[in-house]
């Protein structure tokens, strides 16, 4: 569970971390300005949303007045950042910088080490960082799982961190208090990643001006102290970094995941095949499916990248966005779609596919092969619709085979599909 920039704050506060003075929150612009009286400007004004990039993304203000906080205010509250809206503002004070580092403790998925990260590279994304300047990071796995940091690490880390930065040898003792306290709060409070990025040196010392924390799910049963201290009441939904195509499906009115990284680099060998599923559940199948199909007859050169859910009932225009999404996906090779029964109906799925080849095909956009099969709700109509459609613009359609009825099973469609792709590539 991922917390608000203010909820984490209040934690690292309450562990000893300094922040910037805080003024609350609020909703409307017209509040900065009821009580401008309380505020030592400049101050920042903060978009609270759940994702990163805020400040590239001018969710993130300096103000020096009033009038100028109130208009900021206003902008940002007509936000959205990676298609989440901006409905609250967080007000603190701006505090000096003569410097910015980075603080930051994970754990590592493949063995659940605990991992500390520091670098006097601060106020960027630390992935910039380890990719343009590895050296300007020094991590360090520890496998104890200690609920303190060795006091020979924490020195370890305030020294880089020092000599990074200017002026930095004079806070060393307060930079290596904080690196503990890091890590003494993502022990305690059973984090994922608490991190500040930036920490800014300021003349009297290091301050925490952003803060994140995502506690781990499975043990919130342990944390409903500090819970309700924050007023958290309910388990929040982890939000994750969404990726261009989630945003665009988000928008779109359905549910998808990407399975691969959006950087992820295309391995010329293999395959991958995007799935449009008729459902949750079916989409899992999908993904499993496909995997085993690739790893039991092409050698483990298959690739599924995506999981989507179309919801019940998807109307015609999210049809064809389902489908127009993957073919505007580069990586995306072939599509596998199914719809089996449930309350979807089988006519507005392939009238939506079909739209959307259509569409694509008029404007020159790239069209894939799509391979699927269609059971259940309206599929005499869907069937008519489909033998229509064939006869009527049979080349624009001949990359698309869609199976009617449950004579043959999902599993041999797939391979079908894939069997074809392959040969088109010219693969064994």
């Amino acid at each position: 569970m991922r917390l608000y920039e203010n909820e984490a704050k209040k934690v690292f506060q309450t562990e000893g971390i300094e922040v910037p003075a805080q003024y609350g929150i609020t909703c409307t612009a017209d509040d900065i300005k009821l009580h401008a009286d309380d505020f030592q400007f400049p101050i920042m004004i903060k978009s609270l949303v759940l994702v990163g990039g805020r400040g590239k993304a001018g969710g993130i203000k300096k103000a020096d007045s009033a009038d100028d906080a109130s208009k900021l205010a206003s902008e940002m509250l007509g936000l959205k950042i990676k298609g989440y809206p901006v409905e609250i503002l967080m007000l603190e004070n701006a505090v000096e910088e003569i410097g910015a580092c980075y603080v930051g403790v994970t754990m590592n998925p493949a063995n659940y080490n605990v991992i500390m990260m520091v670098s006097p590279s601060g106020g960027v994304d630390i992935e910039q960082v380890a990719k343009e300047n590895p050296e300007a990071i020094l991590k360090i796995e520890l496998p104890n799982n200690d609920k303190e940091l060795p006091d020979d690490i924490a020195a370890k880390f305030a020294e880089f961190l020092a000599k990074g930065i200017d002026g930095g040898e004079k806070h060393l003792d307060k930079l290596k208090n904080i690196i503990a306290k890091t890590f003494a709060t993502f022990q305690k409070y059973d984090c994922k990643v608490a991190e500040i990025n930036p920490l800014i040196i300021t003349p009297d010392g290091p301050v925490a001006a952003d803060a994140k924390m995502v506690l781990d799910d499975n043990a919130l049963y342990r944390q409903s102290d500090i819970l309700n201290i924050l007023g958290i009441k309910e388990t929040r939904h982890d939000v994750s970094e969404p990726t261009k195509n989630e945003v665009r499906a988000r928008e779109g009115g359905f549910i998808y995941v990407d399975l691969l990284d959006e950087d992820f680099k295309k391995d010329p060998e293999k395959l991958y095949v995007g799935l449009v599923p008729g459902g949750a559940g079916y989409g899992i199948f999908s993904i499993d499916e496909t995997a085993n199909v690739g790893e039991r007859f092409f050698d483990d050169r298959v690739v599924p990248v995506n999981f989507m859910d179309s919801g019940g009932g998807p109307k015609l225009k999210g049809v064809i966005e389902m489908f127009s999404l993957l073919m505007d996906y580069e990586i995306v090779d072939l599509i596998i779609t199914s719809r089996f029964g449930g309350i979807s109906s089988c006519d507005t799925f392939i009238r939506g596919l079909i739209e959307c080849i259509r569409q694509r095909k008029k404007e020159g956009k790239r069209v894939l092969p799509v391979y699927g099969r269609m059971v259940g709700t309206d599929l005499p109509g869907a069937r008519d619709f489909l033998e229509n459609a064939k006869r009527e613009t049979p080349d624009e359609l001949k990359d698309m085979h869609i199976y009617v009825g449950n004579q043959i099973i999902m599993a041999e469609v797939i391979k079908e599909g894939i069997q074809k792709a392959f040969e088109t590539k010219g693969w064994k």
